[in-house]
């Protein structure tokens, strides 16, 4: 398989971001100046600094979710990440 930037984007817009981080990192190594592919890398990294607790949080309180008020709770986290 191509390890190539739009695989790698199309896994990280399906969330995939794991695939999509090795992808980047095959990327750099391969030519270590693509600016793209540095951007790309830097962005998942902050991404998973960002919410790495709060994921787990959030996948805890969507497991464990029984009112409307965690429902809610939920959603506004998840609009948070696409602002």
């Amino acid at each position: 398989m191509m390890k190539t930037l739009t695989l790698a984007s199309i896994y990280e817009i399906q969330g995939h971001t794991y695939e999509a981080a090795e992808i980047y990192k095959t990327i750099l190594e391969e030519d270590p100046n693509n600016a793209e592919a540095k951007i790309a890398l830097k962005r998942l990294v902050s991404n998973r600094k960002n919410y790495g607790k709060a994921s787990e949080d959030m996948l805890n309180l969507f497991i464990q979710m029984d009112s409307e008020v965690e429902f809610n709770e939920f959603e506004r986290w998840l609009g948070q990440l696409w602002n």
